[in-house]
């Protein structure tokens, strides 16, 4: 043991042959030079935080009590995982006064009105490339997390669960990667989580609807699962699978949200299936979007029940039937689209232009004495084979059972076999090819029906453009079109918007956007280093709303459904009551996130 140690000691004292000879160190020794020359992230990359961690790192510098001395630790080793930061935005994390480090904010603890900690840290904008490194789970008494719109890469480290006072994490706008960030379903006390305008695939995690969200967003990433089926029980009043992969059906679980959610977005996915009535039980969502999908089937009749429905999107799928008056006289109803599929009837009230208080598109449809729908050899195929949706099932597990029967049929077959029980040698042989040859003519009268959702390929509607990735590049602003109808009620007023004068006119509306107010705390609000941008608040769009400033990529080609601002109404406050925590608001559609503004 002393051997080595003086074999580190002599590397101490000529360190410019540190870096040469460093491959040949171990772990344990690497980590000890790294504690000695004051480096703190010594630990592997995704690995584990051992609770005595914190205890085993030689500090060279005092810190005012031990929660500030652990927080000194993880950001310092935070600082050696960044790789670039062109605004010099950690350039002051040098020293024991982590209070002081721009993004950083300090309140008392709730513990212990003597104490001192980290509340928060906003990164927002701050354009640093780099990874989170595994001393973040020190960061114990953090009650938000803001890191939009930077170039962290990387998987989310396991150590995040440790912050359990974590309220809120906003990751969106990066280039993180991997499965579902499971980290945060041992957060409980988290309310909002947005991982939007990133890399994650795979599957959704069923535990995420079990959790106690606010909001969700999930939207622009590469998830390719069904949605889970416990949906329902999330008590979200706002949740974007927006330009994802997801399959299968919308959960029938759906109609048990009706107390909680406000917006829902399945748009540009690969759903299909019937739209499920359970749909028309959501009485207090005002914004849903189902549209670049392949749903097929009639308008169920439930969707009469949206009641405070303000902008309804079923554009670019495959439904077919009636369009009813009850749903184009909905109460709040102010945009709805369902152009680009296969309707053949509406209602007087669903006709564009016809009423003035509604933005109506029924474009590209198979509707007699309308403009610009589907010529006859187009609607044929689909309109001749309607879908019965009171047949139809579809689910994660479902389609599995549906094929089950197919090789269950066969053991049904074979039970002749043990009838004849004397020869049991040489029947079985002679029986399995009478029954294989019966079951082809028996299964082939079935592919036909299933073979509706092959009308797609014969739609003439422009396909929906590949999900849009998150560059970097300087601010846009989007239009935003004249409004007709008045602004709808909010709790609180929204952060305001600058836009310019109207564009085109568009048929597919998306709804506004709402920021949540900031929480009223009883102490003076600390400085955060991200500046809001300043705007001003326009009325809702009968098209298209407002546009946010946007401080990364610039919105997708305009030739597929809009970008579309997501409202969410204010969580509850963090847990600190003694500083003003920085925002977090976004807007959902094809445009990356949007600025992030003080006081969610």
């Amino acid at each position: 043991m002393q051997g080595s140690s003086c074999f580190i000691l002599s590397l101490l004292l000529f360190s410019p042959i540190v870096s040469s000879l460093s491959s040949a160190l171990s772990d344990e020794e690497a980590s000890v030079i790294a504690i000695a020359e004051g480096q703190f992230s010594t630990l592997p990359e995704n690995g584990d935080l051992p609770d005595d961690f914190e205890f085993n790192v030689d500090v060279k510098v005092e810190c005012p009590n031990p929660r500030l001395r652990r927080a000194y630790i993880a950001l310092q080793a935070w600082k050696n995982a960044i790789h670039s930061d062109p605004s010099n935005f950690t350039g002051n994390w040098e020293g024991p006064d982590v209070c002081s480090y721009n993004g950083v904010f300090c309140a008392t603890a709730l513990d212990d009105p003597n104490t001192t900690v980290v509340a928060g840290v906003d990164l927002n904008h701050a354009d640093i490339a780099g990874y989170l490194p595994v001393e973040l789970g020190l960061l114990k008494d953090v009650a938000l997390l803001h890191l939009n719109s930077n170039r962290f890469c990387g998987i989310v480290p396991k150590s995040l669960s440790k912050l359990a006072l974590l309220h809120e994490l906003d990751i969106s706008n990066n280039r993180f990667v991997g499965p579902f960030p499971k980290s945060v379903l041992s957060m409980p006390r988290l309310k909002y989580l947005d991982i939007r305008f990133n890399n994650f695939e795979g599957e959704l995690p069923p535990r995420l609807f079990d959790k106690d969200l606010d909001a969700l967003f999930v939207n622009n990433n590469w998830f390719n699962s069904y949605i889970p089926e416990n949906l329902g029980k999330s008590p979200v009043s706002v949740v974007v699978f927006a330009n994802n992969k997801f399959k299968g059906c919308i959960p029938s679980t759906i109609g048990n949200m009706t107390n909680t959610l406000d917006e829902i977005i399945f748009l540009k996915n690969e759903l299909s299936g019937c739209l499920p009535s359970e749909i028309g039980q959501l009485r207090n969502t005002t914004v849903v979007d189902v549209s670049f999908n392949s749903f097929s089937g009639i308008l169920p009749r439930t969707f009469s029940g949206l009641e405070k429905v303000e902008f309804l999107d079923l554009s670019h799928n495959m439904l077919t039937g009636f369009v009813s008056d009850a749903v184009c006289q909905l109460p709040s109803l102010s945009n709805f689209s369902f152009a680009y599929n296969y309707f053949n009837g509406e209602g007087k009230p669903c006709v564009p232009n016809s009423r003035k208080d509604i933005a109506v598109d029924d474009t590209s449809n198979c509707l007699p004495d309308r403009p610009k729908q589907k010529s006859q050899k187009e609607c044929n195929p689909v309109v001749s084979k309607p879908v019965d949706c009171s047949k139809a099932k579809c689910g994660a597990s479902k389609p599995s059972h549906k094929e089950s029967p197919a090789g269950r049929s066969k053991p049904s077959k074979p039970q002749p076999k043990p009838s004849p029980n004397p020869p049991k040698s040489t029947q079985p042989k002679p029986n399995p090819p009478p029954v294989v040859k019966p079951q082809p003519p028996k299964s082939a009268p079935h592919p036909p029906p299933a073979a509706k959702p092959q009308p797609p390929k014969l739609s003439p509607h422009p396909p929906p453009v590949a999900k849009p990735q998150p560059p970097n590049t300087p601010p846009v602003t989007m239009p935003s079109p004249v409004v007709h109808s008045p602004p709808p009620p909010v709790s609180s007023p929204p952060p305001p918007i600058f836009s310019p004068p109207p564009p085109p006119v568009v048929h597919s509306p998306p709804p506004p956007i709402y920021s949540p107010p900031p929480p009223v705390l009883h102490s003076p609000p600390l400085v955060v280093h991200s500046p809001p941008p300043v705007v001003h608040s326009p009325p809702p769009p009968t098209y298209f709303p407002p546009q946010p400033v946007v401080h990364s990529p610039p919105p997708p080609p305009r030739d597929y459904s809009p970008p579309l601002p997501v409202s969410s109404p204010p969580p509850p406050p963090p847990p600190y009551q003694d500083v003003v925590l920085p925002p977090t608001i976004g807007a959902v559609y094809a445009s990356p996130p949007p600025p992030i503004f003080p006081g969610y």
